[in-house]
């Protein structure tokens, strides 16, 4: 069998208030709201997913609503951020849009050669919008609030904060298949697929044993996804797992696509989740996340959920 990771599927965090994270990442940052939906194992609060315009793996950030939790404490065995790619000409856009708003940059600085804007959000996530020349070759949500020229093109890395590089080195290398690509001071990158620039095929590792673990909850992401293309090459990533005494979960069917967990040996929790079916299963293409959307074994509950979870509303005024 020939595994096949080819980079990011997805991050998904927690926020704490689902209307103002709605406004930030739709509103402010021009993502499409792809999906309202609800977290399958707590049905009772939303799991919004944003991304492109259809939400190809590799552009997806999704949130668990958690609207009772408290914040998270930042420290190892954590994604610490979160890295947009966006077109090189548009930082200076970005930075205008973002100052006008109120929100927390800092910036442009650069990491591996690469012009980088530092975005501290309010429930406590930490971003990044990386200029790369490369994002033109990809397309954005064009019809958000965000001109296209302008716009983010889908993830570009995340970056694990970690006490131990070695074990989790090991990991994106021996197993995953990811090879180390560069180091400045504490910061190892790892790249999937050498020779290829397409977005969301990196891994930054910051080596900081001096701080504590960290705490997942509000501000946190909770965990990172990898593609893989079938169900077939995810179940050989199971048994191949499981071969190597890794503790990984059954296959979850999360509708949009397939997920095994586990977590990396630093403590971060890791999904190979498929490419396949996508979210156009259950709404049109042109209606992603206009409906609240619920997997087949919970419409039963529709009535209560629609009383519980509260109404959301998604920004459709264009502010370039």
């Amino acid at each position: 069998m020939n595994y096949n990771i080819s980079g990011i599927h997805h991050v998904t965090a927690i926020c704490g208030n689902g209307q103002l994270n709605i406004d930030l990442y739709a509103g402010l940052l021009g993502l499409r709201v792809v999906k309202q939906t609800v977290n399958f194992d707590m049905p009772d609060t939303y799991h919004l997913y944003y991304g492109d315009a259809q939400g190809h793996p590799g552009t997806i950030l999704t949130f668990f609503v958690w609207p009772d939790v408290p914040k998270g404490r930042m420290g190892t065995g954590q994604v610490g951020t979160v890295s947009f790619c966006v077109p090189e000409q548009s930082i200076d856009y970005w930075i205008e849009r973002l100052s006008r708003q109120n929100a927390l940059v800092v910036g442009p600085n650069r990491h591996f050669g690469e012009e980088v804007l530092s975005i501290f959000t309010p429930d406590g996530l930490t971003l990044e919008l990386v200029a790369r020349r490369e994002a033109d070759q990809y397309n954005g949500w064009t019809d958000g609030p965000v001109p296209a020229e302008y716009a983010i093109r889908g993830l570009y890395s995340v970056t694990l904060m970690e006490a131990n590089l070695e074990i989790t080195s090991t990991m994106l290398t021996e197993v995953l298949g990811f090879e180390l690509v560069g180091v400045e001071g504490d910061r190892s990158r790892f790249k999937i697929g050498i020779g290829d620039d397409g977005i969301a095929t990196l891994v930054d590792v910051l080596t900081l044993p001096e701080l504590t673990r960290g705490t997942i909850a509000v501000g946190s992401v909770h965990h990172v996804a990898w593609r893989t293309p079938d169900d077939e090459q995810q179940l050989a990533w199971r048994k191949k797992l499981l071969d190597l005494g890794i503790h990984v979960t059954p296959v979850k069917d999360r509708k949009y696509f397939h997920s095994i967990y586990f977590h990396e040996p630093g403590g971060v929790l890791f999904e190979i989740a498929t490419d396949p079916p996508g979210f156009a299963v259950d709404e049109p293409v042109e209606q992603l996340g206009t409906h609240l959307k619920l997997p087949s074994w919970l419409e039963s509950q529709r009535p209560k959920l629609e009383q519980t979870l509260p109404p959301l509303r998604i920004p459709v005024e264009n502010n370039p």
